[in-house]
């Protein structure tokens, strides 16, 4: 059974404007296996600190563009490279949150529970929402949170808590991807994320998102606590394409308008998915 996942880009109004996008990414449940564009031209570059692969795509003059996905079942894990650290302001926990992250896990009788009351803890300090100023925005470092509810999506909640799975010294990694929801029959409206961990060689995944969307802050391992499925595409913060000109940007995922001045800007997009038909059907 294949998965194939359908992205279609409204032009730009700059004719010559190109995007950067991701070409996918393989987790023990799939495996990237085909990537094409139709509506415009595509050529591939490097991310220096994680070694990802992404494609630049060329429109045609006031096309829309297609990006198509295929994944087929079954993969052969996360890369290694996700829980390699790389220090930047998206990843370093400032000194009071690592001394809370130590705390926690110091407290607990192994690693594995270490990692989940560092989940626990996390998710009592959020409630999902999408605010106009994120709890990190102008730090250099990750704050610390120290009571009290902060609206955060999944991007911010899962800054967090890689911030503190690392403080404490445990591996983990950042994902993004999409998710489409069970109810809304293989549409999405946008990019999801979620953290996978790694400890004594058992690699945990984490959606701490999910569980407050469906009312609860009692967070077990797993992905999909809110029914649906998805497909990863990157991974890691703070990624950099020197030939771009793109320094230090907070992730990739859903396709980004490369400006002037080497930053990642919304398009508009339709998000579509379809299980089992073949990639030219899909």
């Amino acid at each position: 059974m294949q998965t194939h996942v359908s992205v279609t880009v409204a032009p730009h109004q700059d004719a010559h404007r190109k995007f950067l996008v991701p070409v996918g990414l393989p987790t023990p449940h799939q495996m990237p296996v085909h990537f094409d564009v139709a509506g415009g031209t595509f050529s591939l570059t490097g991310e220096t600190t994680t070694g990802q692969i992404v494609a630049v795509v060329t429109p045609e003059p006031g096309q829309k563009v297609e990006i198509r996905y295929s994944y087929a079942d079954g993969g052969p894990g996360y890369p290694d490279s996700i829980f390699t650290p790389h220090r930047n302001r998206y990843t370093q926990a400032a000194e009071a949150l690592v001394f809370d992250a130590i705390n926690i896990a110091e407290t607990q009788p192994d690693g594995h529970a270490a990692i989940q009351a560092l989940v626990s803890s996390c998710a009592e300090k959020f409630r999902y929402g999408h605010a106009d100023v994120r709890f990190n925005d102008g730090c250099d470092e990750v704050p610390y949170l120290s009571c009290g509810l902060t609206e955060g999506s999944c991007v911010d909640i899962n800054t967090y808590l890689i911030a503190s799975l690392r403080a404490a010294g445990f591996e983990a990694g950042y994902l993004t991807g999409y998710f489409f929801p069970q109810e809304k029959n293989g549409c999405c409206e946008d990019a999801h994320c979620w953290v996978v961990t790694r400890h004594n060689g058992v690699v945990l995944e984490w959606d701490i998102a999910h569980h407050l969307k469906m009312g609860t802050r009692e967070v077990c391992c797993g992905l999909n606590p809110k029914p649906g499925d998805r497909v990863a595409l990157a991974h890691s913060m703070g990624l950099s394409f020197p030939t771009l000109g793109i320094e230090c940007e907070k992730l990739i995922s859903e396709p980004g308008w490369i400006s002037d001045d080497g930053r990642l800007q919304p398009a508009k997009l339709t998000i579509s998915r379809v299980i089992g038909k073949s990639a030219a059907a899909a």
